[in-house]
């Protein structure tokens, strides 16, 4: 790695703590998550706000019965799924909304590819455990609200309350979270001249698309 990479500050990873939701319920999709109507958006800003919008709200506008409209969980950060959670269409919105609603990590049964990887582009976990275990998770997190879930990203451990259980960490998440190279955007732009040097090398480039090194 480079000096001008090691400028760049791109935080590790390495752990995520805070109180958790659960969010219960197999296969849940991108479009249950951030309906495709609010992404009509030149940014991400805002989008918060309409996560799970059409599970926690009727035609009417009027709340439905959903974790995320309960007070006990609005500074909740650690959400508990089940199997598949984020499937469907690829959309970066999804985690985007989690984000912005308050989500720093997600604990689950499993997670579709691509969502675990557009999470990892944002520096959330996204971290696994059995079926069996998730459901005492939520379980606990349903009765103890206030309290603290601690994500060991590198030893693969979550702890709650007495408990200290294994969980695990996708090897290339592991490693990138952990040592703070999740962030590829603000790697490339930390290494501009590397970048233009390898266009300048690649004969179907023309001049007009290389970019300038700063």
């Amino acid at each position: 790695m480079t000096s001008e990479t090691d400028e760049v500050e791109i935080p590790e990873v390495d752990s995520a703590s805070g109180s958790g939701i659960p969010i219960r319920g197999n296969d849940i999709d991108t479009d249950q998550i951030i309906p495709a109507r609010f992404m009509k958006v030149v940014t991400f800003d805002g989008l918060g706000e309409f996560a799970f919008f059409d599970l926690r709200f009727d035609e009417n506008d009027d709340q439905k019965d959903h974790p995320f409209n309960e007070d006990r969980f609005q500074d909740s950060s650690v959400m508990v799924v089940n199997s598949n959670f984020g499937c469907g269409s690829s959309r970066e919105h999804a985690p985007q909304a989690l984000m912005r609603w308050g989500i720093d990590a997600i604990i689950g049964e499993s997670f579709a590819e691509i969502f675990a990887g557009n999470c990892l582009a944002l520096g959330i976990p996204t971290v696994t455990a059995d079926s069996e275990t998730i459901q005492e998770l939520q379980e606990w997190v349903d009765e103890h609200p206030d309290e603290e879930l601690e994500i060991d990203i590198e030893a693969e451990t979550v702890t709650y309350g007495d408990e200290t259980i294994d969980v695990t960490v996708d090897d290339a998440q592991r490693k990138a979270l952990v040592e703070g190279v999740w962030d590829t955007t603000a790697l490339m732009k930390s290494n501009t001249s590397a970048v233009r040097q390898t266009a300048e090398d690649l004969p179907y480039v023309e001049d007009a698309a290389i970019p300038e090194a700063e």
